[in-house]
């Protein structure tokens, strides 16, 4: 939204500046739009200035998509040469002749020695003729300069465009590798569950379903509110609790209300899940700290674990979760985040802030 009104903010900048350049480079400036009534020069003169605000616009909204971008270069050019044709016919070669007030040669009251005379140039007739060539050239340039800005223009949007869609197809295929990777981790706890016969088996399939409602619905839309997001962190953190033991010493907080805040789906699970996925060991005491904290346009996350679980050589204590949401970071929130991630022999963690 903001990238359309900066440039429907830039072209109509651009159509004002090419009505205001040639009475800028003018020798008599904005004064001559005061001769319009009487002055046919004038009116010529305004009258193309217009056609070149014309001709930008429709370059730039109709000519270049439809005939350069197309390869079209010979239709192009000779459209655009035709277009300049109808902006030099306004201007009758007569009109571009004017009488400029001539300055006396000498002061009336400042009297030449005698003799002297010989030895001073012939004066000067300056601004009686001023040649054609210059208004032709003014307005030729004025032309190109127009021609040329709506092709750089052009250009610079299809590069954007293109360089959106280039991200939004990585987005696309990053967060389809999420949704199985959040399935299978979920589904492994509720697995671990069933293995023990725990009568809370029943609870976790009714909160996964709860997990893939917000997945399949919720978390395709490119933003969500901030809420929903860590509403889905809490249940996850509740499913966990429910198959941990009393050698996992667990802490989980939220501070702060979100409120109107929005944030793309499925952002900060992967940090939450690394940390029982590596930090979990029946045979062995750990510690998992989880610390949220929403202010108005920012949020902080905490995560730390004690690694207890053997991390294989040829995998890092991230794994795929973790390497897909930084490349997400990246893409979404390249200026608007800081990731601080401490890897040592036996702890992970991780400090998260975004500015929302």
């Amino acid at each position: 939204m903001k990238k359309s009104i900066y440039r429907t903010l830039g072209l109509v900048i651009a159509g004002v500046a090419f009505f205001i350049l040639p009475y800028v480079f003018s020798p008599y400036g904005f004064p001559e739009l005061l001769q319009l009534g009487t002055n046919p020069h004038e009116r010529s003169n305004l009258v193309s200035t217009v056609l070149i605000v014309a001709f930008f616009y429709l370059s730039y909204f109709v000519l270049i998509p439809r005939f350069f971008f197309p390869k079209k270069y010979v239709v192009f050019a000779g459209l655009s040469f035709m277009a300049f044709l109808c902006i030099v016919g306004t201007f009758p070669r007569e009109d571009f002749k004017r009488e400029r007030p001539r300055q006396e040669k000498f002061s009336r009251s400042w009297v030449m020695p005698s003799g002297e005379e010989k030895n001073l140039p012939p004066p000067q007739e300056f601004w009686e003729k001023p040649p054609l060539d210059f208004a032709l050239s003014q307005k030729l340039f004025m032309f190109l300069l127009a021609l040329f800005l709506s092709l750089s223009l052009r250009i610079n949007d299809r590069w954007q465009q293109s360089e959106q869609d280039r991200l939004q197809t990585e987005l696309s295929y990053l967060k389809a590798q999420i949704n199985p990777h959040f399935l299978f981790n979920t589904l492994n706890s509720i697995y671990s569950l069933a293995i023990e016969k725990s009568d809370a088996t029943a609870d976790a399939i009714v909160q996964l379903s709860s997990f893939m409602r917000y997945v399949i619905r919720d978390a395709q839309n490119d933003l969500v509110p901030l809420k929903k997001e860590l509403d889905y962190i809490e249940q996850y953190v509740a499913l966990q609790k429910i198959r941990l033991d009393d050698t996992v010493q667990l802490q989980y907080s939220n501070q702060g209300q979100a409120s109107q805040q929005k944030i793309a789906p499925l952002l900060l699970i992967s940090f939450i899940e690394n940390a029982f996925k590596y930090g979990v060991n029946p045979e062995g005491r750990s510690e998992i700290i989880i610390r949220v904290r929403v202010d108005e346009h920012q949020l902080r996350l905490f995560v730390f674990n004690q690694k207890v679980r053997l991390v294989p050589s040829d995998e890092n204590a991230g794994g795929i979760g973790l390497r897909n949401t930084k490349a997400r970071l990246e893409l979404l929130y390249p200026d608007r985040h800081d990731l601080q991630i401490q890897d040592t022999e036996n702890t992970f963690t991780i400090e998260l802030t975004l500015k929302l």
